[in-house]
């Protein structure tokens, strides 16, 4: 039997961008008292402390909707191509129970139009919590954005944009701490995957203390974008990824 080729290597992924004017100041408050709270003290349970450098910076924050291996520059362009040609409006379910309304613009009847809105609450493991690598807040419980993120997913999926390999059901979450980036862990090992060295903590204290969290109030989501894998720093020492291309929300 031949031997399975080898995974192609994600470049870019598929997103909903968190960080915007109105949320930008509410995360950052977030962040800096996780931050503080989580690194700052060290417990019986995690005795040599929580890195910083595994929060994650206020930039990367997203929710991501699918990954892809787009090497070359035709499979950047029918990404892009894709993501500009979707009727976003029609992807949108509408608020449940809410009857049809309608209203007048420029002489014409129009069907009116909740927009998206996002909210970040909570704490959750990505692994068993008492020895994990990373911790993200889910977004809260709204049926109308899973919809959305499924449907948006599909498309891509369907135009074989998204990586086959990955075949787990979306889960929407933020990730705010990751143990991969700290510098240590990094550089020891190296490779991906079961391959690659991982710092892990317990985190149980932590999920307790944040498990009604609120890290962002219900946001309008303003863009869908692809973004490039990697983050980069910025000239204000933070770090945000490489936008490829984005479409603004319907309002």
């Amino acid at each position: 039997m031949p031997p399975k080729p080898p995974a192609p290597r994600l470049t870019h992924f598929l997103c909903i961008p968190l960080v915007t004017p109105s949320s930008r100041s509410q995360l950052q408050t977030s962040l800096n008292a996780f931050r503080e709270k989580a690194t700052g003290v060290r417990t019986a349970k995690n005795p040599s402390g929580i890195p910083e450098a595994a929060v994650r910076p206020l930039g990367t924050l997203h929710l991501t909707l699918g990954v892809m291996s787009l090497q070359e520059q035709d499979k950047v362009d029918k990404a892009l191509n894709l993501l500009r040609s979707l009727d976003l409006r029609s992807l949108i379910p509408p608020v449940k129970d809410e009857a049809v309304k309608s209203e007048v613009s420029n002489g014409k009847e129009v069907e009116s139009f909740t927009p998206l809105t996002v909210a970040l609450k909570g704490l959750e493991s990505m692994h068993t919590p008492s020895k994990t690598s990373i911790l993200y807040a889910p977004p809260a419980d709204d049926p109308r954005l899973h919809a959305f993120c499924l449907s948006l997913r599909e498309a891509f999926a369907s135009a074989a944009l998204l990586d086959g390999n990955d075949t787990r059901p979306l889960l929407l979450h933020a990730t705010i701490l990751n143990t991969i980036y700290v510098p240590s862990v990094r550089g020891r090992g190296g490779g991906h995957g079961k391959n690659r060295s991982k710092l892990t903590i317990d985190a149980t204290e932590i999920l307790e203390d944040y498990e009604e969290y609120g890290w962002m109030e219900e946001t309008r989501i303003e863009k869908i974008a692809i973004c490039k894998m990697g983050a980069k720093k910025t000239d204000d020492g933070g770090e945000e990824y490489v936008v490829e291309g984005e479409v603004l929300m319907p309002q």
